[in-house]
């Protein structure tokens, strides 16, 4: 436990070592929010896969895909490297860095204005990237609340207050240049830590190595008969958190910060290469879990008695502790799991503050000046971190907040973003009739959740709430489809921009 400790305390230490040393250099609103456009390809492609993966996709969404889907999971990770960074980057990453060099952009709702010339699409687009990027950031916070919990035995409150703590340190001291630095330490420690995470699980008793993966597959829970219902599920998992990220802003502001289109093209392999072996590796780990289950070492009645709904927020957690790994390689793998929590929790709170602030503050105070807006973000982000923390406290489970605020940015967002890259026809009025489409699908399982908190225990309600995921691939979908349908059948009065 020492040697744990002592890890842990060697990441923090060089995290704000590089927040006080790299901040300095933080002089204009630019620099602030996208690094003043200087980022090469490393330094981009691990901040974005950092952005990407965290203690959310390690603990949640693995343990819960591993528990319902065996080795199955393993497409998701699959998946979120193939269309999450691969097919991503090829796409948006030259077009997106070139249309935010040329219009000179900072934020996703500038790109609307600019691009369909609305204002009101411009704060819209900021209301909803603040509001609901918090059930996200709340995610993370119980991410790695579960996981000090149970490896460190520190409740699982006072562990969130620290991570609060650290995240607002890191962005108020520079923005997007300590985090984009701080997140090429954090892919380095991430890719190391997958891999041996990885190696310590399989050869774990439960698991057996080789021989026992492949005797494990052979068994109803290891790769299961997926009926209708079960490959709908899998495959609203995969297309929601690999075609997700296409609509988030603060994974397409990762593309607005990168030097040239030399950059992003070798960014492509790097971001694919660390989605392959960090999601890829992440499910993996998670599919293993009814080994464990086998073996006796984990219990699932007593994890449902102990933590109840969320009870699969717990299911990684408990494997990592049972597998017996050395004290300083167990410090290691929590490093890892807080390096990639802490660079998403960053990259999402300085993309809603800075959002709110620039694009929303900014527009009705059009006199504000630079050196106030930097100071507001700074304040902004606190404040997002703070309301975070308490939302984090909710008996909701991480996929079911994810799923939420995945669901509504993306279901709104992505078909005018993506399709105005491609398509010159695309509309305002197509446009916002995408929006309204996503928004509102997307909206449905966010509100019975609510209704819930409220005391409606109705079964179509609880029903509800729980399918996230399949409400966000249906919004994206149906949101694409009408931006497309409407813009083709209205004239498009987009500016030469």
């Amino acid at each position: 436990m020492t040697a744990m400790w002592i890890t842990i305390g060697v990441y923090i230490a060089g995290l704000i070592t590089v927040g006080i040393v790299t901040g300095k250099s933080s002089k204009s609103i630019a620099d602030l929010t996208v690094g003043g456009r200087q980022a090469g390809a490393w330094l981009s492609a691990l901040s974005y896969g950092t952005a990407y993966f965290s203690a959310v996709m390690f603990v949640g969404y693995a343990g819960a895909t591993g528990f319902g889907f065996g080795l199955w999971g393993v497409l998701v990770g699959l998946g979120n490297a193939a269309f999450g960074a691969l097919l991503a980057w090829l796409l948006l990453a030259r077009r997106t860095r070139e249309a935010a060099a040329r219009l000179n952009l900072h934020t996703m709702p500038e790109f609307f204005e600019k691009t369909f010339g609305s204002r009101a699409m411009k704060l819209f687009a900021c209301l909803v990237v603040f509001i609901f990027f918090v059930p996200y950031s709340a995610s993370v916070y119980k991410g790695l609340g579960s996981i000090a919990q149970v490896l460190l035995g520190i409740n699982d409150t006072v562990f969130m207050v620290i991570i609060a703590a650290l995240a607002a340190l890191l962005l108020f001291f520079g923005g997007y240049l300590v985090q984009a630095r701080a997140d090429f330490i954090q892919g380095i420690i991430m890719m190391g830590g997958v891999a041996l995470l990885i190696f310590f699980v399989v050869r774990a008793d439960a698991v057996g190595g080789v021989q026992g993966i492949m005797e494990y597959a052979k068994t109803p829970q290891g790769l299961p008969k997926l009926d209708g219902k079960g490959l709908w599920g899998l495959m609203s998992l995969l297309l929601m958190t690999s075609f997700g990220t296409w609509g988030l802003p603060h994974m397409l502001q990762k593309f607005f910060g990168i030097r040239d289109d030399k950059q992003a093209r070798r960014g492509i392999w790097i971001s694919t290469f660390f989605a392959t072996l960090v999601a890829g590796g992440g499910y993996f780990i998670g599919s293993l879990c009814h080994a464990f289950f086998k073996a006796g070492q984990i219990s699932v009645e007593g994890l449902q008695a102990e933590h109840g709904a969320v009870f699969k927020d717990y299911i990684v957690p408990n494997m990592l502790g049972a597998a017996n790994i050395p004290g300083v390689l167990l410090g290691i793998v929590f490093v890892l799991l807080l390096a990639a929590s802490v660079s998403t929790l960053c990259s999402v709170t300085l993309t809603a503050s800075s959002t709110l602030m620039m694009d929303f503050i900014g527009t009705l105070r059009p006199k504000t000046q630079e050196k106030q807006l930097k100071l507001g973000v700074k304040l902004l982000c606190l404040l997002f971190i703070a309301v975070s923390y308490f939302v984090a406290n909710s008996k909701t489970p991480i996929l079911d907040l994810m799923s939420y605020s995945w669901g509504i940015i993306s279901g709104s967002f992505m078909a005018p973003y993506v399709l105005s890259l491609y398509y010159k026809k695309t509309s305002k009025v197509g446009a916002w009739s995408g929006i309204g489409t996503g928004f509102t699908i997307a909206l449905v399982p966010a509100v019975c959740k609510m209704l819930n908190v409220f005391g409606s225990a109705a079964e179509s309600v609880v029903k509800l709430m729980g399918q996230g995921p399949q409400f966000a691939v249906i919004a994206m979908c149906a949101s694409i489809a009408v931006c497309f349908a409407v813009s083709a059948a209205t004239k498009s009065k987009r500016r030469e921009t």
